[in-house]
This record gives structure tokens, C-alpha cells and sequence, in this order.
């Protein structure tokens, strides 16, 4: 009788350690989704912050040149410091919207002013700059994406997104465009 006794306590125990391998394991791949997601938008924030710390060379550039527009200037600064303040996606989506809009309108009214800064080659060298880094940024918000749904993919899918919801994982959102994005905007130089 002690023989079958063992034999139940051993197989009792081996189920436990089955079922506290797998939630441990599930728990455990949720969790480095969610770190990957993470790690994707902290690397959108440090692209928009070194676009937005591209802004004051940019503006001592073209001061040589300008007496530019304060409030026009002042609307630049202002998005500026709104990117460094962004928490989550859509926050850094609206952030960097407001500063696209600063930068194109401030750009285009000071090189409309002034035709001969688009010949100095510091100007053209940060505009160069600022296209990397756009691109940078665009590179940066489809792996965020892509980690995003990998995540979100995982926590609905069964059983795990049985694990998700008793330890809390949520959906998180994707980085989208903003209304109006599909236009061309219009640039002059």
C-alpha cells in the first residue's frame, strides 16, 4: 500500500511541477514581449529627441541669416520640449506631429525670407541631418509596431492569454499616422 501511495504523491507532484514550469515559462515570454515593446518605444523617444536636439543648431544656423519670426520660433520650442515629455506612443505620436508642423511651417517661412540661406552649407547639412534622422524615426515606429503585435498577438492567443489576464498583461497600441498623413505636404525652397 505505502508503493502506491508514493507512486500518487510522486505523480501529484510531478503535475505541479508540469503546471509551474508552463505558467512560469508563459509568464516568462509575456514579460520579454512587453520588454521588447518597451525597448522599441524608448528607441522612437531617443530618435525624436535627437531630432528635436538637431532644433537649436538648426535655429543658430539660420540666425545669421534672419531676424526669423519670435512666435514662429517660440511654437518650435514649445513641440520641442513636448517630445522630451512624451510617456507612451500616442503622446510621442502627438508630440512629434506638433513638431513636424513647427519645423515646416518655421522652415518654410524663414527660407521663403530668405532664398540665400538654402545655398549656406551648414543649412544644407542640417537639413541632411534631419532626413536621417526622419528616417531613423520611421525605421523605429515599424519595429515598435511589429513588436507591438507580436505582444498583442500573444496575449489573446490561447492558453496564454489565460496567464495575461490573471497577471495583468494589456494590449498596447500601435504607433499610427495621424489624420492627414497620407497628403503630400507642400514644401518650398
Amino acid at each position: 500500500m505505502k508503493k502506491k501511495t508514493w507512486i500518487i504523491l510522486g505523480a501529484v507532484v510531478a503535475a505541479i511541477v508540469i503546471v509551474v514550469a508552463l505558467i512560469a515559462g508563459t509568464y516568462n515570454s509575456l514579460v520579454s514581449l512587453q520588454m521588447t515593446v518597451e525597448e522599441k518605444q524608448s528607441t522612437i523617444q531617443v530618435d525624436l529627441q535627437r531630432r528635436a536636439d538637431l532644433i537649436p543648431n538648426f535655429v543658430a544656423s539660420v540666425k545669421g541669416y534672419t531676424d526669423y519670426e519670435q512666435s514662429t520660433l517660440q511654437a518650435v520650442t514649445e513641440a520641442r520640449a513636448a517630445v522630451g515629455k512624451a510617456a507612451n506612443a500616442g503622446e510621442q505620436a502627438a508630440a512629434n506631429e506638433r513638431l513636424d508642423s513647427a519645423i515646416d511651417i518655421w522652415v518654410n517661412a524663414v527660407t521663403e525670407a530668405y532664398p540665400e540661406l538654402k545655398a549656406s552649407a551648414q543649412f544644407i547639412a542640417l537639413q541632411d541631418e534631419l532626413a536621417g534622422t526622419e528616417n531613423r524615426i520611421a525605421v523605429s515606429r515599424k519595429d515598435y509596431n511589429d513588436a507591438a503585435k507580436n505582444y498583442n498577438t500573444a496575449i489573446r492567443k490561447f492558453p496564454k492569454s489565460i496567464f495575461a489576464g490573471i497577471f495583468g498583461f494589456e494590449k498596447v497600441p500601435f504607433f499610427e499616422a495621424s489624420e492627414g498623413a497620407e497628403q503630400v505636404p507642400t514644401v518650398s525652397f
